[in-house]
């Protein structure tokens, strides 16, 4: 029989920091299951490859929306890490902490103790930040995490920048600092040319420890006696059995898949687990509600200069590039592209940034297809902070069936008011004396795109998801019915059993959400070993016309 103190359900962000940090004491024995294979070769290690393995079967689990109502019905991807290093192993590489308020949010939502001054110190304690001088106490250099930026060598990423800054804006040197709101560089979770994902900074080392222990494993449900998580039942090497925690069980499997499990446990919505024949152990009806995700939309433009990514896009210069990386970890394949950025408030009143920008040379989409033929570049953008919450619940009973998702995109009127801001703002960054060397003309939406019908109309059809789901094992009080996970990461109502990944998020933080997921791994791993760093108290810089002004 198998067994550890800690048993962790999945290898991703968090669950490798958490992995780590449980086996730094050498008297924890730690175990990881991971259903996913290898993150072994170029498609995951090469930065510039990023397209390849969010649409590869061999490391997503390939998971789709059920027809979003005010999408057309139109079935949205969802990919997740089917891998070692979950998500971080497949996605963009971009490195987002979120806005101070965030987490400030947070805390006033009954997640006590995650207030801004209480999370600073675990993305400090995670980051090698290697991007400039002074952060003024605001980022960490020791961590195992190596967050860096891109060379920035093509014209069009300081014309980004400086277009934001001819329209009005602010400019910032670091947004992951004192101040987000503004344009300049972005960070990326590359390291020497390779992508630095959770499993790099974290789980390998941490395995070379007697006391920690990787397996290859299906999990299909927690062991729960006498309101007590005791082991997990899995699928390993073609056989169910069960493997014992002396300690504790840890979710860390995803927004998707740790409800799920919760749910195939008898953790859940009781009205639903019965239609299951799913015996309920604890009626929890927030369990698989509040799922949020950024949705975002590419914003293309021809381009006067044959100065993009364009000149690359055929199978010789991949060839080369890939070459190049594979002999010298340099070179084009040695960055994600996307290397600046864009934080905005949509409209005064708005007190920090709701919108986001990525800049790409290249007019392409995320599957690799590109969207015309000839040199282009474009603004990715989309609204932050949505209302719309959907849900993901079961199919079946039977473990090896996916979970029905819906995240009810634009079901809130203000979603479309926030996407016609979105696309009417970044024409007007385009238009900018910065781009005039460069624009010559839209490829999309197109000019004809004009009016509200006609922008809702576009974005109804052209609108992605940029994956980032969580929330659906929400934390808060104990007393909150909708609560999955107190402050601890405790599930309520049940022992030895917490949730540790981006599920828990009472509300999606601003940005991208690997940063936030390994910030959640660090925190809880002391929780669990009853310490807790010291707040440090850090005022971001809002806007001092915010009520009045929208720049």
């Amino acid at each position: 029989m198998i067994d550890a103190d800690y048993v962790i359900i999945g290898a991703g962000s968090a669950g490798c920091a958490l992995a780590s940090r449980l086996s730094e004491d050498a008297r924890n024995k730690v175990l990881v299951i991971e259903f996913g294979g290898s993150d072994a070769g170029p498609f995951i290690q090469m930065p510039a490859a990023l397209s390849y393995p969010m649409n590869m079967r061999r490391y997503d689990w390939g998971f789709a929306t059920e027809p979003e109502p005010h999408l057309g019905g139109r079935r949205l991807v969802t990919p997740r890490g089917k891998v070692v290093g979950g998500s971080s192993s497949i996605n963009g590489m971009v490195y987002v902490r979120g806005h101070a308020r965030d987490y400030d949010h947070w805390a006033e939502s009954g997640a006590t103790g995650w207030d801004f001054a209480h999370v600073l110190p675990y993305f400090k304690r995670m980051e090698n930040w290697h991007g400039g001088a002074n952060s003024d106490g605001w980022r960490g250099r020791q961590g195992p995490l190596h967050v860096t930026r891109g060379p920035r060598r093509n014209p069009l990423y300081h014309a980004f920048v400086e277009a934001g800054r001819q329209a009005g804006y602010e400019t910032t040197d670091d947004y992951n600092g004192h101040k987000q709101e503004g344009f300049g560089p972005m960070d990326q979770t590359v390291w020497r040319g390779r992508r630095w994902s959770a499993a790099n900074a974290y789980l390998k080392p941490a395995l070379k420890r007697p006391n920690l222990r990787l397996i290859r494993a299906f999990a299909r449900r927690v062991e729960i006696s006498d309101g007590r998580a005791t082991g997990v039942q899995v699928t390993y090497r073609g056989r169910t059995e069960t493997i014992r925690a002396r300690r504790e069980v840890i979710l860390s499997a995803s927004a998707i898949n740790s409800p799920k499990l919760l749910m195939l446990s008898g953790i859940g919505p009781a009205r639903h687990l019965r239609e299951h024949g799913i015996p309920v152990i604890a009626d929890r009806p927030g369990v698989g509600q509040n799922l949020q995700d950024h949705l975002e939309l590419y914003i293309q433009m021809k381009s006067r200069q044959p100065i993009t990514l364009y000149k690359h896009w055929n199978l010789f210069s991949k060839a080369w590039i890939g070459a190049q990386w594979l002999l010298t970890k340099t070179g084009l394949g040695a960055s994600n592209q996307f290397e600046s950025a864009g934080f905005i408030r949509s409209r005064a009143g708005v007190e920090y940034p709701d919108i986001q920008y990525h800049f790409l040379p290249m007019a392409v989409r995320y599957d690799g297809r590109a969207a015309a033929q000839g040199h282009g570049f474009q603004a990715h953008v989309g609204p932050m902070r949505s209302n719309a919450r959907g849900k993901v619940w079961l199919a079946s009973n039977q473990p090896e069936t996916p979970p029905r998702i819906l995240f009810n995109y634009m079901s809130d009127e203000k979603d479309w008011q926030d996407f016609r801001l979105c696309i009417r703002l970044t024409r007007e960054l385009f238009a900018q004396p910065a781009f005039a060397p460069y624009a010559d003309g839209e490829i999309q939406p197109g000019p004809h795109v004009r009016s509200d019908d006609e922008i809702d109309g576009f974005v109804r059809e052209n609108v992605e998801s940029a994956f980032h789901p969580c929330g659906t094992c929400r934390m808060g009080d104990a007393n909150d019915p909708m609560s999955v996970v107190d402050p601890e990461c405790r599930v309520i109502g049940i022992k030895g059993l917490r949730v540790v990944d981006s599920s828990i998020f009472p509300r999606i933080t601003n940005g991208n959400l690997n940063a936030p997921s390994i910030m959640v791994g660090e925190r809880a791993a002391d929780l669990i070993l009853g310490k807790t760093l010291a707040p440090e108290q850090a005022e971001p810089w809002i806007h001092p016309h915010w009520r009045k002004a929208q720049r």
